[in-house]
C-alpha cells in the first residue's frame, strides 16, 4: 500500500517555490463561508479552480462558523485515471489538506463515497480504516458512479472548536457535543447480504436502525435526516416496485415507533417525519444513514417545512404508492440567531405531479425552484418561524443526482448558472419516478433576524 505524500502545512508553506524562486500558495480558498468563516491570510491565492501543484483532486469546500463551533463541507473528486485506491489517497490526501489549514483542529464526523464499483467498497473502507485509526468517522458506501468518471467521490463533514468533543460509540455512529447539543452520526446501515427481497431489505435496515438509536441512547424522536439508498428503486419485484415496498416498511416502522412514543410529534399530535432522500443505486443493494440531535437547550426548535408548490410526500395519493413516502420536504433547525435547513432529495414536481418530461435542463430548473420557495423565508414564516430562512446562496452544499449520464452537462450548466459556487458532488442515480431525470438535495445556513420568536415542535 502506498503511503500518503503530506502536503505542506498549509500555515507555514515554507520551501515551497515556484519556478521564478517566488512563494507557492498551498492554501485552497473556501467556495463559500457561510454566516461566518475564517479570512484567508495565504501569501498568494491559485487562480481560480486551478489546484495547488501538490495536489492531484478537485476541491470545493464551504466554512460555516456558528457561536464558535468551525465546520467544513468537502467535495472532493480525484482524477479520474489511475487505480481506485490511488484516486482514494488521491482525493483523502487533499481532504487532509484542506483541514490542516483551518484555524482549529478538525475531525472527521460523516462521509459519504459515492463509487462506481461494488468491488471497491472493502479495500477503501481498509484504506480509510488505516488511515483514520479509532477516529474513523460514519462512512457510507453508496454505487452511484461519479458523473466525471471518476471511480469515486466524497462528500465530507468536519468539526472543531474548543468546545468540542467526539467519541465513536461504535462503527460507523459517531457522537460530537458541544453548547448542550449532542449530535449523533449514523453510517452504513445495510440488511444482510443474503436478503435481496427489497421488503425484506427495508425491514432489516429499520430494524438495525432502530437498534443503533437505543445502543446510542436515542429514539426516532431524535432524528433529522435520514438517506435511503434503494437499489433497483424503480423495478418490479414480485408484481410490485421496490420503492414503493421501502415505502411499505418504513410506514410500518413508522407507525412502530409512533405507538411506542417514540416519535416526535406536533401539538397537534400530528407526527414530525424527518427530512429525507430516497434514491437509486447500483444493484440490488440497500443502505441508509442518518443524523439525529438532542438538546435540552431553550433555544434549539425544529420545525419540518412542506412546499407550498408541491403536495406533502405523505399525503400523497395510492397511484404513487400504498403507503406515501414519510417525510418532509425539509427540516429546519434553529439554534440562537441561526437556521440550519435541511432540504430532502427534492425533483421537478409541482403538486404531486411530474413537469418538464423528457426536458434535464427543465426539470433542473424546476427542482431548483422548488428548493428556493421551500427555504425562503417567507415559508419558513408560514411554518412559524418568523425571522427565519434562507436563499440558494446560503447553501453550503448540493448533491445532484442525474439519471442518464448523456444528461449531465447540462444539468451541470443549469446548476452553476443558479447555484454559482456552492460546492456540488454530481453522481449517476436512478431517481424515484420513471420520468424524474434529476434530483437535488442540500443543507443551508442562514442568519436569523434579531429578537424573532418562533414557534416550537
Amino acid at each position: 500500500m502506498a503511503p500518503i505524500i503530506p502536503a505542506p502545512d498549509s500555515r507555514n508553506p515554507e520551501g515551497a517555490e515556484a519556478p521564478g524562486g517566488e512563494a507557492i500558495c498551498y492554501r485552497m480558498q473556501p467556495s463559500r463561508q457561510v454566516v461566518g468563516g475564517q479570512s484567508c491570510d495565504a501569501v498568494e491565492t491559485a487562480p481560480a479552480n486551478q489546484m495547488p501543484p501538490c495536489l492531484l483532486s478537485d476541491q470545493q469546500h464551504s466554512l460555516v462558523d456558528l457561536e464558535g463551533i468551525h465546520r467544513v463541507a468537502l467535495m472532493v473528486t480525484p482524477q479520474a485515471d489511475g487505480d481506485t485506491i490511488d484516486q482514494a489517497w488521491e482525493a483523502m490526501s487533499t481532504v487532509r489538506a484542506i483541514l490542516r489549514q483551518q484555524s482549529v483542529p478538525m475531525q472527521v464526523t460523516l462521509q459519504t463515497v459515492f463509487l462506481r464499483s461494488s468491488e471497491d467498497a472493502e479495500p477503501c473502507r481498509r484504506l480509510f480504516e488505516a488511515y483514520y485509526g479509532d477516529r474513523m468517522p460514519a462512512t457510507t458506501f453508496v454505487l452511484q458512479p461519479p458523473c466525471g468518471g471518476q471511480a469515486l467521490a466524497i462528500e465530507a463533514w468536519a468539526v472543531g472548536g474548543p468546545n468540542v468533543t467526539t467519541s465513536n460509540i461504535e462503527p460507523d455512529v459517531i457522537c460530537v457535543e458541544y453548547d448542550g447539543l449532542r449530535w449523533l452520526y449514523f453510517g452504513n446501515i445495510v440488511p444482510p447480504a443474503d436478503v435481496r427481497n427489497s421488503g425484506a431489505q427495508s425491514r432489516k435496515i429499520f430494524d438495525d436502525f432502530a437498534q443503533r438509536l437505543r445502543r446510542a441512547n436515542a429514539t426516532l424522536a431524535d432524528v433529522v435526516r435520514i438517506w435511503l439508498y434503494v437499489g433497483g428503486i424503480t423495478e418490479i419485484e414480485d408484481g410490485r416496485e421496490r420503492y414503493r415496498e421501502l415505502n411499505r416498511a418504513r410506514t410500518e416502522f413508522f407507525e412502530a415507533e409512533h405507538a411506542a412514543g417514540r416519535i416526535l410529534t406536533q401539538p397537534s399530535g400530528a407526527i414530525v417525519y424527518p427530512a429525507s432522500t430516497g434514491i437509486g443505486v447500483s444493484g440490488l443493494s440497500m443502505a441508509t444513514c442518518c443524523m439525529a440531535l438532542q438538546s435540552e437547550r431553550d433555544d434549539v426548535c425544529l420545525q419540518p417545512l412542506e412546499n407550498p408548490h408541491q403536495t406533502s410526500a405523505f399525503d400523497y395519493g395510492e397511484r404513487y404508492s400504498a403507503k406515501s413516502p414519510k417525510f418532509s420536504r425539509a427540516m429546519a433547525m434553529t439554534v440562537g440567531d441561526y437556521s440550519t435547513i435541511w432540504v430532502s432529495g427534492t425533483a421537478s414536481i409541482v403538486n404531486s405531479e411530474t413537469v418538464h418530461i423528457g426536458d434535464v435542463e427543465g426539470q433542473t430548473e424546476q427542482t431548483i425552484d422548488n428548493i428556493e420557495n421551500l427555504i425562503s423565508r417567507e415559508n419558513c414564516e408560514r411554518h412559524g418561524l418568523t425571522g427565519s430562512g434562507a436563499e440558494l446562496r446560503h447553501l453550503a452544499k448540493a448533491r445532484v443526482y442525474v439519471k442518464h449520464q448523456r444528461d449531465y452537462e447540462n444539468c451541470r450548466r443549469v446548476v452553476e448558472r443558479r447555484l454559482g459556487s456552492v460546492p456540488v458532488v454530481y453522481a449517476r442515480a436512478d431517481v424515484c419516478r420513471p420520468d424524474l431525470l434529476v434530483e437535488i438535495e442540500g443543507v443551508a445556513f442562514a442568519p436569523r433576524a434579531a429578537d424573532q420568536p418562533e414557534s416550537a415542535v
